[in-house]
């Protein structure tokens, strides 16, 4: 079994990196993605999106010949679907990217190709992409219908990596591999170990699901008794940051970080999708998404309290990323932050060293970039809410000189 060509759909923060390190492999890889400023910049041999060393991986690939971008699907011998999975507005899964990736494969696809789902997806969506094929290409069998013997193979293959660390964690991670049929995964283990140095671990299409779905709300559960834990100090007048380090010393306790929320593509959407499939079980799972959802309300009011007690209006705030020394926006609590003190008629300078243009998110908002190092020099007096813990920020002397509202840590 072999995969010469590999398609990739969908070249953002997973898709690119994952279509990289194949192509590094030697692997020939048409990425397909609707952005068309994305595709070009691609095939210049340029990125989109901030990656540590992914630049290189990525100009090699095309230099080489290896790595093609397009607008359209063409023919290969494996898919990975590597679309957004968000949430509607009453935080149920919207699959409708997912839809739309599925249905635009079908027309290329051939007898014995593979197809992936990489997308976090709520229980069941894998087998829904299937469908969708199936109605697209009644001359083709899927497994749903004709199991081992099928003409095309189905799997989910769920991303588990950290920004910042994507192509280490490509690599290194073991990947859980969930296939419609014994075949459809087989096919899918020998298609990663092209690169995966991890071990590929087999069950079935649902539980791979449900496991990524799974580690994002187990990892919500544990920010959301931190974040609770520092409301509740601030209320007692105890320092949250002493109180966790302290309580780190017990050899069976490992606390983590609060911040003012929870923000990214995974941990503040995935929990949703398994309290929307099981609304009455999921008390926990649900509790924990309310109160990081919650957090950044505490944190505008503490600004502002302490903005009033200063008589000011202008407030400066440090990151907007939903994590430390990255670009990546979505979900971020601290635009969310930024938005609700706008609202208020507060005028927020932004300090944000790895975007040079304020997002689409906060188009409109009384809103204004600054560059950090030319930040720095000024003289400015005005209070500082630091909501990310960027590696500029962290530990900064000049910061330590100014009224400052650490959220996040980084001066502790």
């Amino acid at each position: 079994m072999t995969f010469e060509t590999i398609s990739v759909v969908g070249l953002g923060y997973i898709g690119l990196p994952t279509a990289a390190v194949f192509a590094a492999r030697k692997k020939k890889v048409i990425g397909v993605d609707v952005n068309e400023h994305a595709v070009a910049t691609i095939n210049r041999g340029e990125i989109h999106i901030v990656e540590p060393d992914l630049d290189m991986v990525v100009h090699a690939a095309v230099v080489e010949g290896y790595l093609r971008a397009t607008t359209k699907p063409e023919p290969a011998d494996a898919f990975l679907i590597a679309v957004p999975t968000p949430f509607k507005g009453n935080n149920d899964p919207d699959l409708s990217y997912i839809e739309s990736a599925s249905k635009s494969i079908a027309p290329v696809l051939k007898k014995g190709d593979l197809v992936i789902l990489e997308s976090t997806s709520p229980v069941g969506a894998t087998e829904q992409m299937a469908a969708w094929m199936a109605d697209a290409r009644p001359d083709l069998t899927f497994p749903q219908s004709h199991g081992e013997n099928s003409d095309i193979r189905i799997a989910h293959c769920p991303e588990r990596v950290l920004p910042g660390h994507v192509l280490r964690e490509l690599v290194e991670n073991d990947r859980i591999i969930g296939g419609m049929t014994g075949k459809c995964s087989k096919a899918a283990a020998t298609l990663y170990k092209t690169f995966v140095e991890g071990e590929c671990i087999v069950t079935s299409v649902r539980t791979a699901e449900m496991c990524k779905l799974t580690e994002n709300s187990f990892r919500d559960v544990n920010i959301a008794f931190a974040n609770e834990l520092s409301i509740i100090c601030e209320k007692l007048e105890i320092n949250v940051w002493e109180l966790i380090r302290l309580a780190n010393h017990h050899p069976r306790v490992n606390i983590l970080q609060p911040g003012p929320g929870v923000g990214g593509h995974c941990i503040a959407v995935d929990p949703w999708f398994i309290v929307s499939q099981s609304p009455e079980e999921a008390r926990l799972i649900r509790t924990a998404r309310e109160v990081n959802d919650s957090k950044p309300d505490f944190v505008v009011q503490q600004i502002i309290a302490h903005a009033a007690a200063r008589g000011s209006k202008e407030i400066i705030c440090l990151g907007a990323a939903f994590k430390p020394d990255i670009d990546d926006l979505r979900e971020s609590p601290s635009v969310e932050i930024i938005k609700r003190l706008a609202a208020r008629g507060y005028s927020v300078k932004l300090v944000e060293p790895n975007i040079e243009s304020l997002p689409e998110s906060l188009a409109g908002v009384s809103c204004e970039l600054l560059d950090w190092d030319a930040w720095q020099e000024s003289d400015s007096q005005l209070l500082v809410a630091i909501l990310v813990a960027h590696k500029q920020f962290k530990g900064s002397s000049i910061l330590r000189e100014k009224a400052c509202l650490d959220f996040c840590g980084a001066l502790n």
